[in-house]
């Protein structure tokens, strides 16, 4: 909810944006139907059922057990799951707020042969994500060989679904995530596939479109600072989410940044 309203009151058109939701199979879309229209009753949206078994034979177990919800790999069936007429997309996940207009991201132009589009972070140790086991072997270490591979947070990303539906590029994550299921090659969800498929390969986006790390580490969730520079969208990745901790009267201080949009919660009053 904080995401959609973030998301309107930023952008130059709203009557122009279209939302695409998936939500897990399992739960009451009815109910979310109608949560989303009666606090937006001229939103143009789609709801999308994704179905845990499509995935759950592929999951293996990584660092945070919230990471292996069989929803956090939805994204990697977008092509499938929304209609081919559907040619490009701004995947967002759910725990972020936008403060400059969406247009600019999904205008984003993507370079011949580029699927995705995302903020790089080239600084980032990119070994980290993957085990001993991956870099040991020649053969899977060498995927990165002649690509200045670096680190992309999946949480935002301008997807291309002409391209990956093309490039047969579900059926390539898939094929890692197969390997994963037989040797132990990386530990943290459904990155690691992306950044083996993609990571090299995909168009840079300022960094601004997406300041991640809000949440804190995936262990602790303790309370972080913005990166130095401008932005245009918080993103509450890791552990920590800012409705769990203002539940819990127990908030950061970027999370009065979220407060005001999250229409499901009452005004909650932060000491100055």
């Amino acid at each position: 909810m904080a995401a959609i309203l973030s998301i309107l009151q930023h952008t130059s058109c709203p009557q122009n944006v279209v939302f695409h939701f998936v939500a897990s199979a399992s739960a009451d879309a009815p109910l979310l139907g109608s949560t989303i229209a009666a606090s937006f009753p001229y939103l143009a949206f789609e709801i999308y059922p994704f179905r845990d078994s499509a995935v759950a034979g592929l999951i293996s177990t990584s660092i945070r057990s919230a990471l292996d919800c069989p929803l956090n790999y939805a994204r990697s069936y977008l092509a499938d799951l929304l209609p081919a007429c559907v040619r490009r997309v701004v995947y967002l996940d759910s725990d972020l707020v936008l403060v400059d207009d969406i247009a600019k991201l999904a205008g984003i132009p993507l370079a011949a042969g580029r699927v995705l589009a995302a903020p790089e972070y080239c600084n980032a140790n990119f070994t980290a994500y993957f085990t001993p086991t991956f870099w040991s072997c020649p053969s899977l270490s060498g995927t990165f060989a002649g690509r200045n591979a670096c680190y992309f947070n999946t949480g935002v990303m301008v997807i291309d679904l002409r391209r990956w539906r093309s490039g047969g590029y579900t059926a390539r994550i898939e094929e890692w995530m197969e390997l994963q299921k037989r040797m132990r090659i990386y530990e943290l969800g459904s990155l690691p596939p992306f950044l083996l498929v993609f990571a090299g390969e995909i168009e840079p986006v300022d960094h601004r479109w997406n300041q991640h790390g809000l949440g804190g580490d995936n262990f602790r969730g303790l309370c972080r600072d913005l990166h130095p520079g401008p932005v245009s969208l918080l993103h509450w990745s890791g552990k920590g989410k800012p409705w769990a901790r203002l539940d819990a009267s127990r908030p950061c201080p970027l999370d009065a940044l979220w407060a005001p949009y999250d229409l499901l919660k009452p005004p909650y009053s932060f000491d100055s």
